[in-house]
């Protein structure tokens, strides 16, 4: 039962989201961004190590700084940014905006499987047991890195198709901004880390939205030229 809370959440939000391309993506394309997501949870979790190591004090709100906006925020976004830059960048299936948003999303997801696993299965907890960890993760991290990663792509996307360089660093500072303040409050009161979580979420709705909006218009001029 904790294994299927721990992985559920992940799994309906990326059928989710693929499911809601009116244009449909390569499988090989979804299940190798997936992968990669699962992949740079080892370098992610290396660096966040390495950075408590050597930068913490001690001190309640210095690491619980260092850990939002030094550590886990920018460590692990720039990870799945990488992948959206060096790998989904080059891809001939990258054809619209859309494509970004659910590539992020995949790349997010893939990343936030495996790190909900290793919280839940390997995490010490004094106070949580590890199916308490995994419900309160499924409505917390797990959104909270498929609404970065849906961020991510949409600006990336937007990027990708106007060459304009503002959006490329909307891509990185905007889901920054999201990971970092919820990293942040986890370390004071847990009600404002879910807060920005269901906030973040409400916008990447949106955005995502406005690209279903675009994709409807696109799909019906295609139709209108068939006939």
């Amino acid at each position: 039962m904790t294994l299927l809370i721990t992985i559920l959440p992940s799994i309906v939000l990326v059928l989710y989201f693929i499911k809601s391309d009116k244009f449909k993506e390569p499988n090989r394309i979804i299940i190798i961004t997936f992968l990669f997501g699962i992949l740079i949870t080892i370098p992610a979790g290396y660096l966040n190590s390495l950075i408590d190591k050597n930068f913490a004090t001690g001190e309640r709100f210095n690491d619980a700084l260092l850990s939002g906006f030094f550590g886990g925020g920018p460590v692990e976004e720039l990870l799945k940014f990488s992948i959206l830059y060096f790998y989904i960048l080059k891809e001939k299936a990258f054809n619209e905006p859309m494509d970004g948003l659910v590539y992020g999303t995949l790349a997010s997801l893939g990343f936030a499987t495996l790190e909900n696993l290793q919280y839940v299965f390997y995490f010490d907890s004094e106070f949580w047991t590890a199916q308490e960890i995994a419900i309160f993760r499924s409505y917390s991290a797990i959104p909270l890195h498929g609404l970065c990663g849906a961020i991510m792509g949409f600006y990336f996307g937007q990027y990708a198709f106007s060459a304009n360089k503002k959006y490329l660093g909307l891509a990185i500072i905007v889901p920054i901004i999201f990971h970092g303040y919820y990293n942040f409050m986890c370390d004071y009161n847990w009600y404002y880390a879910v807060s920005i979580v269901a906030v973040g979420f409400i916008f990447a709705l949106l955005l995502h939205r406005n690209l279903k909006l675009l994709q409807k218009e696109k799909k019906k001029e295609h139709e209108e030229k068939k006939v």
